[in-house]
């Protein structure tokens, strides 16, 4: 049934008005519902977002009052902002949405002072916001709730065996029950539609990008505004939120499975090993299977601009990248200023320790390129991983022959313009 114009633009000003509320109470939401476009779908039961725009249901929203309203607005903005909309293609979805709703909603919790009528809808009761050990779901990302929750639904399982698992489905069958025991503890009370993620997910992919920037310059602008955040206009989440999308945003999770799928077909994504929380370079951590990432090819910058400090960071990041995978990285490390520095193999941590850091002079990416072509086209790297301050100018992408390439770059000034990037820290 379509909606006259009297009905549309009643809708639309409710919705401005609402952005408008959060711009004034939650500057931090309002200004993030800046960046999204907003539409009706009437196939649509309730609300969602698929990281372009947040689409509502009219009936849904005229079952919401105005309170009501900007905490569904809230809530679609920060799913985005979390990026929740671009991940968890590799995990159980219903597990992973429920995860991702007890972030958010703690999240927007914590913006009211922890008033629960914030998070309430009058339909829907109270919205979820603990994560499985009890604590407030802020104090984590969505993969670490989800990990909780499948370690929980796990337990579940075992122990309806042990009690008698077979007794119970037969009772349950007779009820006609589902006796799932996934859905009965982990049952998912959100009010949003999160099957648009997966459009999220195959957009553009630097559309994520994209939101880590939006969410950072936001959290700049309003600490600006507000440097001591005497009038609260950043919630008191919001900076570590940043670190969060961050480390999401350069996680290896996303960079190894785009460019080793062939080389492992099995590794944890929640959480990212948490020996790298000082820094922004992050791996998954590698579960107990029998697959080894072979033939990565490490090439540090030791060109005069990169100090003893930039380097043994370098070697630091190396060193994580081979302890996160328990061992099971093999590959070759190489040193390159002007000139290359040809690359030994390693095996294990010990061995790529030993290999000599070469170099001071000038900087020439287009040599590495022209290194592989020349020596290792019978069998080439899996992937090129540079680690580097960026200095230099950048070959054009074909020198690459369709090897994917990871540039690690330890500053904010300078982006490559091609190939993945990533950022990390110096000591």
């Amino acid at each position: 049934m379509a909606l006259s114009n009297e009905q549309l633009q009643k809708y639309a000003i409710r919705l401005k008005t609402s952005r408008m509320r959060l711009l004034v109470n939650h500057s931090f939401y309002g200004m993030l519902l800046m960046h999204l476009k907003y539409s009706l779908d009437l196939e649509c039961q309730t609300a969602y977002t698929d990281g372009e725009k947040i689409a509502f249901s009219p009936s849904f929203m005229d079952e919401l009052s105005d309170g009501e309203l900007d905490f569904v607005m809230m809530h679609e903005i920060m799913h985005v902002a979390l990026l929740h909309c671009f991940r968890g293609t590799d995990f159980d979805k219903e597990l992973f949405n429920i995860a991702c709703d007890i972030v958010v909603n703690s999240n927007i919790l914590l913006s009211n002072n922890m008033d629960k009528k914030a998070i309430t809808l009058n339909k829907y009761g109270e919205s979820m916001h603990l994560a499985p050990d009890g604590n407030e779901g802020h104090l984590y990302t969505a993969e670490e709730v989800y990990k909780m929750l499948e370690k929980s639904a796990k337990s579940l399982s075992e122990q309806k065996s042990r009690d008698g698992k077979e007794k119970e489905e037969e009772n349950s069958n007779k009820n006609g029950k589902n006796s799932s025991s996934k859905s009965q503890k982990c049952k998912r009370n959100g009010f949003d539609d999160h099957s648009k993620w997966q459009e999220g997910i195959n957009k553009d992919e630097t559309l994520s990008e994209v939101w880590v920037k939006r969410v950072t310059d936001i959290v700049e602008t309003v600490s600006v505004l507000d440097p001591s955040n005497a009038r609260g206009l950043l919630p008191l989440s919001a900076k570590r939120l940043v670190d969060n999308l961050k480390k999401a945003q350069t996680d290896w999770r996303t960079v190894l499975n785009n460019f080793i799928q062939e080389d492992i077909t099995d590794y944890s994504f929640s959480p990212p090993d948490k020996r790298f929380d000082g820094f922004d370079f992050y791996l998954p951590d590698f579960n107990e299977k029998d697959e080894t990432v072979k033939d990565v090819l490490f090439m540090i910058d030791t060109s005069g601009s990169m100090s003893n400090d930039m380097i043994r960071t370098c070697f630091s990041e190396i060193k994580g990248a081979i302890e996160s995978f328990n061992g099971k990285l093999q590959g070759l490390l190489g040193f390159f200023d002007a000139a290359i520095y040809p690359p030994e193999p390693f095996n294990t941590v010990d061995e790529m320790l030993k290999i000599p850091a070469l170099g001071g002079g000038g900087t020439s990416f287009e040599i590495i390129f022209k290194y592989v072509e020349e020596y290792m086209l019978d069998n080439p790297p899996t992937c090129i991983v540079v680690l580097t301050d960026g200095y230099a100018p950048f070959p054009e992408e074909k020198v690459a022959r369709d090897i994917p390439v990871l540039w690690i770059i330890n500053n904010e000034e300078i982006t490559p313009p091609w190939g993945k990037v990533a950022r990390v820290k110096s000591d």
